[in-house]
């Protein structure tokens, strides 16, 4: 399963997102509900179930999903527990589908999630809400429309050697530290940019819309 592409779908509402047909698709614990809202068929539940509805968890068993079941105490998220599911698959790109709504707790922790190391084998992005969100290890290749925002955050120590091209406020091997606003508020002007990184590791987010 080298070239699978898993998308994995957390709970809470957002936006309709296409998803690439041959997928395979974990739920993380009450991301069922969200991934039968969104038409996906379900290969994996992950997690305590202690958000998944007996309906949704009857329809993925009837279908012949594979349910995996952790106790409510435990020391891992139901989106950790579902990344680390599509390592063991052996994944080599994995979309995250989740909520910009609810406790903002969850959702930063998941941003950082992203970023550890024990994912660094992955290509991994991000649906939350409606922003864009994308890893950035060595090379990524951005698609946007002009005049789109797009932000770059070190994550987990200073990112070194970052160089952009088709962004307006072009970095050329600087540094962007944890917890600048250096990388914030950039803007698209082609239709793909380049994010290179020689250290560390940058999480680059297309904000979207404002609502």
């Amino acid at each position: 399963m080298q070239d699978t592409e898993i998308v994995i779908v957390a709970a809470g509402p957002g936006p309709p997102i296409a998803v690439a047909p041959a997928a395979t698709v974990i739920a993380a614990d009450g991301g069922l509900q969200r991934a039968y809202a969104l038409g996906l068929g379900v290969d994996a539940v992950i997690g305590d179930l202690d958000s998944t509805t007996e309906e949704a968890l009857a329809r993925a068993e009837r279908e012949g999903a594979r349910i995996v079941a952790y106790p409510t105490a435990k020391d891992a998220t139901d989106l950790e527990l579902a990344l680390d599911e599509a390592l063991a698959l052996a994944a080599r790109r994995v979309l995250l589908v989740a909520s910009a709504e609810g406790r903002l707790d969850h959702v930063l922790a998941s941003l950082l999630l992203l970023g550890s190391e024990r994912y660094a084998g992955l290509e991994l992005d991000a649906r939350v809400g409606e922003a864009h969100v994308h890893v950035v290890r060595t090379h990524r290749l951005l698609n946007g429309e002009p005049g789109e925002l797009v932000s770059l955050f070190a994550l987990g120590g200073p990112a070194e050697g970052v160089t952009t091209r088709g962004l307006e406020y072009a970095l050329e091997g600087e540094t962007l530290e944890p917890g600048s606003s250096r990388g914030v508020s950039n803007v698209f002007v082609s239709p793909e940019a380049s994010v290179t990184v020689a250290r560390g590791t940058v999480l680059a987010v297309r904000p979207g819309s404002p609502t």
